[in-house]
């Protein structure tokens, strides 16, 4: 199996562009934001929803590593990722714009908005996804003149995966960008 090497730059310029693609969806008309394909799928607004949840779960574990993580003379190199976390980090990343496979959602990361949905609560969902997501930009940028090899943190699915903060920033963009390969099967 090939190494998976991190650089923050990589990370930043991922994220930049996944904010700008859900800046142009907040665009969209009610319609088609609150319209799923099917009776069993998210719509956009629950997809972004979802992607609030679970980066709402490693926010305060983020900022908790943080306080712990000494500070780097170093200039930030490629990070390494250990061969499990790289298995999973894998099975959130799209490949040739296509999940690889659908996964059941825990039921604690699971979307439950109202319907339909009122345009205050379409925009808060969007806004909460933009706030979190600086936050994870601002991480990823604060981690650059950290020890990042100092301290590792759990999963959101608890200790069976842990992370140092490369890794962990590298699973949740798959996982957002496994989810805009979702809003983008949704769009059709």
């Amino acid at each position: 199996m090939a190494s998976l090497l991190i650089t923050s730059e990589n990370q930043i310029q991922r994220l930049n562009h996944m904010v700008s693609k859900v800046k142009e969806l907040q665009a969209l008309d009610v319609a088609e934001l609150t319209s799923p394909p099917h009776s069993k799928s998210w719509n956009v607004v629950e997809v972004i929803e979802h992607l609030n949840i679970a980066y709402g779960i490693y926010m305060p574990k983020l900022d908790e590593v943080f306080s712990k993580i000494p500070a780097l003379d170093a200039a930030p190199n490629e990070f390494k990722a250990r061969t499990w976390q790289k298995i999973v980090i894998a099975g959130q990343r799209p490949k040739n714009g296509k999940r690889k496979w659908k996964m059941k959602t825990l039921k604690r990361f699971e979307p439950l908005l109202d319907n339909p949905l009122a345009q205050e609560k379409i925009d808060a969902v969007f806004e909460t996804f933009f706030t979190r997501h600086a936050h994870l930009k601002e991480a990823i940028l604060k981690s650059r003149n950290k020890d990042v090899t100092q301290v590792k943190m759990n999963s959101a699915i608890g200790p069976i995966v842990n992370f140092y903060l490369p890794e962990c920033f590298e699973f949740l963009l798959c996982h957002l960008e496994r989810h805009m390969v979702q809003i983008e099967e949704i769009l059709g």
